[in-house]
């Protein structure tokens, strides 16, 4: 069987004849489609990104104030009511005032906060890089959910339509007097049973395709059986060492801690001295106004300008910059201590993930064992029933064990490969750029839009008005819970 569909067909057929299988579709989607669409269109990330966007602008808006500022002000004043003892006041004026005020020196704050706004792009950068390990984890758990609940759901009815005929057996010994009105009952009791766990393994199939639906943003048509992962780890020490060295969540904690050790700067620079070189000029216009009845005496245009160099000094602040320091070093703490907090969450996932999925493959051979061993058992229930030395009962029971070890079988491929997933992301290694994505263009990259801000400076730069770019699922058909042609035992 071709590597493609060996997967697929283990879930549905469970290494044994009797299980529903699913013919081969003309079309299907495969699990990179799924990731493709999800890279492109889905909300979450889409909005990361945005944000990340917004981080970006930290660094302009922290580099702004150790630039040059201008200003210009302009001031129409009436005299609507002058004093009775001046001759020669105005009328009105027109000023005009220009300011242009050059820092020199800020304590270190600007400096500062230049270092803390690029260390919190640092912070950003890893953390959509998380985000993007999250939502593909999230997609390939629902994408394994969607086959496995096929899957269970195939059984199930599967296992309606075996009972069905099972109980039309037991009523047809039963009115030759072969079997008894109890093993009529136990047939009726075990149909039940089945039809009411094919209802649920349909409504859990709906649910399965709905977040499929919310997560890639398409209806899941005919999946295929998911490509090996690659660069998984041999031993749970190696995967612990990549981890500590690439783990986005701990990068991200670092780059915070970072920051927070410039923002302690940035609130000591408060009782530093400040210096700054300004120019100011000014134009005054009376409109003839000015001297009253001596008019012709006085300037009615005038223009002066100054320059200067202003020293500041704090002396006395009330303790504001020792408190915003001790405030800015608890933060410090902190974020230091949420570095280490990271660092025991990554461990603690890794290990327990790298666990799962160790166990996870443990239970697929356990359960391809348990699933031969049932066969060979209901097979010589079957026929010891069919000379009087088993009971119907029997028959149930051993019909019900392979039904629960093809399950069993089912759920572990599943959660075999949702933890070697899960383990590739905790390590760094579920990113797009990991997985080899054909995107339709180049992969996103953060540091590209942050080339591109970081050294503005004009007031008038803008962007494109803001605008979703995430699809949206509202016109997409609710998912039912149709698994496609059946195939019969033996087909």
């Amino acid at each position: 069987m071709p590597r493609k569909t060996s997967f697929r067909a283990g879930l549905l057929v469970a290494a044994g004849a009797g299980a529903a299988a699913i013919a081969a579709p003309a079309h299907a989607d495969t699990l990179r489609d799924a990731l493709v669409d999800t890279y492109n269109t889905n909300p979450t990330l889409q909005a990361a990104r945005s944000d990340q966007r917004a981080t970006d602008e930290g660094v302009p808006i922290a580099r702004a104030p150790g630039l040059p500022s201008a200003t210009v002000t302009a001031t129409h004043i009436e005299f609507v009511r002058r004093s009775a003892n001046s001759f020669t006041a105005p009328e009105r004026n027109l000023g005009v005032n220009g300011q242009l005020l050059v820092p020199v020196y800020s304590g270190g704050a600007v400096a500062n906060n230049i270092k803390a706004a690029k260390e919190r792009v640092a912070a950003g950068q890893a953390a959509l890089r998380n985000t993007e390990s999250t939502v593909f984890s999230q997609v390939v758990a629902a994408y394994m959910d969607v086959l496995r609940t096929e899957a269970l759901a195939g059984l199930a009815a599967n296992q309606v339509e075996v009972l069905s005929v099972n109980l039309q057996a037991t009523s047809d010994r039963f009115e030759i007097g072969d079997l008894t009105r109890t093993d009529v009952a136990q047939s009726q009791s075990r149909l039940a049973v089945a039809q009411g766990d094919l209802q649920l393994a349909q409504a859990n199939l709906i649910a399965a395709r709905e977040t499929y639906l919310q997560l890639v943003g398409n209806a899941p048509t005919n999946l295929e059986a998911p490509p090996p992962l690659p660069g998984l780890p041999d031993t749970v020490g190696e995967a612990i060492v990549t981890a500590l060295e690439n783990n986005p969540n701990l990068i991200a904690a670092k780059e915070r801690a970072q920051a927070a050790g410039y923002d302690t700067k940035v609130a000591g620079a408060g009782r530093l001295p400040t210096v700054g070189v300004f120019a100011n000029g000014d134009y005054s216009d009376f409109f003839g106004t000015l001297g009253g009845p001596i008019s012709s005496d006085f300037q009615q245009r005038e223009t002066t300008a100054n320059v200067g160099v202003r020293l500041t000094i704090p002396l006395f602040q009330g303790g504001l910059p020792a408190a915003r320091q001790r405030q800015a070093g608890a933060r410090e703490s902190a974020a230091l201590d949420q570095v280490i907090e990271a660092e025991r969450s990554v461990i603690r996932e890794t290990r327990g993930t790298y666990a799962n999925w160790q166990a996870a493959n443990a239970v697929i051979e356990s359960s391809k064992a348990a699933v031969e061993a049932a066969e060979l058992s209901l097979e010589g229930v079957r026929a010891e029933n069919s000379i009087g030395n088993r009971q119907i009962l029997d028959v149930l029971n051993a019909e019900q064990e392979l039904l629960s070890a093809r399950a069993q079988l089912v759920t572990a491929r599943r959660n075999a490969y949702v933890a070697g997933f899960n383990l590739l992301a905790l390590m760094g290694r579920a990113e797009a750029r990991d997985l080899n994505l054909d995107t339709g263009g180049p992969l996103y990259d953060p540091q590209v839009n942050y080339d591109r801000v970081s050294g503005k400076a004009w007031d008038w730069d803008r962007d494109p008005e803001p605008a979703a770019q995430s699809t949206r699922t509202v016109d997409i058909p609710a998912a039912d819970a149709t698994i496609g042609p059946q195939l019969e035992p033996g087909e």
